[in-house]
């Protein structure tokens, strides 16, 4: 029908002409009500938002000089993250003359790699970019389960004393 025809029903119903597909030929018109039209398309897309999952990546960070104790401690939040299915990212931070010694942060990337193998996959190998060496772990897809029991770090249990305590 000509466009003349189309506008005067949509007048005469109270609604709207709106070109749907410009590109065709000849262009394809509808006859409705713009603004319930606009709200329903904003009504699926907060739909659309609402499903979508957000992925948080945490990042920790080492130096070439990192102590053991504080490696564990840092491998097992680590492992913490992964479990609870964020993905992590591991820098290793170089200053000044340490920048000669980048195979001491490959080995501490590659020592995690191997250690938490088992809660995450390596996603971005382990590249250089200015003084950071980077790694990006995201978590494993669990058969089953969306979470797992983070192990207990090595060594024991330790018994906390308060500070108005002496001794055992």
């Amino acid at each position: 029908m000509s466009p003349d025809q189309a506008l005067r029903i949509a007048q005469e119903g109270g609604l709207d002409l709106v070109e749907v597909s410009p590109d065709a030929v000849p262009p394809v018109c509808r006859v409705l009500d713009y603004g319930k039209y606009r709200y329903q398309l904003n009504k699926k897309a907060q739909e659309a938002k609402k499903k979508q999952k957000i992925i948080q990546v945490k990042e920790v960070k080492f130096r070439p000089k990192t102590d053991e104790h504080d490696y564990e401690f840092k491998r097992n939040n680590i492992i913490r993250f992964l479990t609870k299915g964020k993905k992590v990212k591991a820098t290793v931070i170089f200053r000044g003359r340490e920048n000669m010694h980048r195979d001491i942060g490959y080995r501490i990337l590659t020592r995690l790699r191997q250690e938490v193998l088992e809660f995450g996959v390596v996603e971005t190998e382990p590249r250089q970019e200015g003084p950071f060496l980077d790694m990006i772990l995201a978590p494993k897809k669990w058969s089953g389960q969306a979470t797992a029991a983070v192990p207990a770090p090595s060594g024991g249990a330790a018994e906390k004393i308060s500070p108005g305590r002496r001794g055992p």
